[in-house]
């Protein structure tokens, strides 16, 4: 794809800023660092260190300019921060920041030596926020999104709510997931299922996957509430892979209440964990479009999510919706599924369909390069 260039140098150089991540947001970035690099942009990814080490920017063809982004708002570390990317921005053709913390401090960076430099901001998530932090939040969202010459809504719900905040431009920009590694083979599922069973429980027990930080997003103690009400067949297991500060919690509780669940805390082998699943189930309060959902219907493994955010247009027909906050529909919806063996392989065909009409990474990358051009040609 040709790009035009408003660089000195001819060559458009675009600078991606991320606060921390552990998910989505860094494995996008590092998407569309690899893509446009690879469409002969020059790119810079500004974030924690840490980031770097977690997702590999430096290998993707960009440069990486560590800038430490505070999860929280403080006058030293914000002016830090707000230095080191007004250096990194120094001969910027264009600013992309992802997540609210990231286009806040863009914002503050490119209002002393802007020169026309266009931001465009990624929004991942919803305010979910209660109180005085949630009233706090929405100023800062006003503040961005009225700032940004482009904002782009992971799902259309972000989109709208961009357009309320006042937002001069808002489109929908779709985060694709990374295709996985190609699944364990059918022996291979075997063996995962011994182990993650475990020598003395049978190997044709259900098996029920969650994968996602173990934060209130995620509203994993609702799946804890749908697990002590499994009905009929037998019970299965409820593994739920990931980290994060509900960890103890959620721990206690499965403790407490004798509940057949296992924390698995980090995985790197999430294609293996799916290929050894029975179902997968997202209990979120929201997602925009959840990359495990996405993984998942690739794989051909059933779903049962909530309704929330961007997953009835992720998913459409090829997973099961429940409303969110109920553990009785979410319990009868596994449960219903798992004696269900007929609707189960209908999803697991319909899954890697609806998959298909999602874009993938060359065509976010091809999207985002297409909105680079118009906003660096008419600055």
């Amino acid at each position: 794809m040709e790009h035009t260039s408003t660089a000195s140098d001819g060559q458009l150089h675009a600078v991606l800023v991320l606060a921390g991540s552990s998910g989505g947001i860094g494995a996008h970035v590092r998407s569309l660092a690899a893509g446009l690099s690879a469409h002969g942009l020059e790119v810079t990814v500004c974030g924690p260190a840490e980031t770097d080490e977690l997702f590999g920017f430096s290998g993707t063809g960009a440069r990486f300019h560590p800038v430490e982004i505070t999860p929280t708002p403080g006058p030293r570390t914000d002016a830090a921060a707000v230095g080191e990317l007004r250096r990194a921005f120094a001969r910027a053709s264009l600013v992309h920041a992802h997540g609210l913390r990231a286009a806040l401090l863009s914002d503050l960076a490119l209002r002393t030596a802007r020169g026309g430099t266009p931001l465009v901001v990624t929004s991942h998530h919803a305010n979910l926020a209660t109180g005085v932090e949630r009233r706090l939040l929405r100023l800062m969202e006003r503040r961005v999104a009225r700032a940004a010459d482009l904002v782009l809504g992971a799902s259309s719900d972000l989109v709208a709510r961009a357009r309320d905040l006042g937002a001069a431009d808002a489109r929908l920009g779709p985060v694709a997931a990374p295709p996985l590694p190609v699944p364990a083979s059918e022996p291979g599922r075997g063996e995962i299922r011994k182990a993650l069973l475990g020598a003395k429980d049978r190997t044709d027990r259900p098996i029920v996957l969650a994968v996602g930080r173990l934060v209130p997003q995620k509203n994993f103690h609702l799946l804890l509430d749908a697990a002590s009400g499994w009905r009929g067949g037998e019970e299965p297991l409820l593994l739920i892979a990931g980290e994060g500060p509900e960890h103890g919690a959620l721990r206690a509780r499965i403790k407490a209440e004798k509940l057949r669940a296992r924390l698995l805390g980090h995985r790197s082998d999430v294609p293996e964990l799916l290929a050894a699943a029975d179902l997968v189930v997202i209990s979120s309060r929201w997602e925009a479009r959840s990359l495990v959902a996405q993984e998942a219907l690739r794989a051909g493994v059933p779903v049962v999510a909530t309704a929330v955010g961007g997953l009835p247009e992720l998913v459409g027909d090829a997973a099961v919706l429940v409303p969110p906050g109920d553990p009785t529909a979410l319990a009868a919806a596994v449960s219903g599924l798992l004696a269900d063996g007929g609707r189960r392989a209908e999803l697991a065909a319909a899954g890697p369909l609806q998959a298909a009409t999602w874009p993938d990474e060359a065509a976010t990358v091809a999207q985002v390069l297409s909105v680079y051009d118009e906003l660096t040609s008419s600055s």
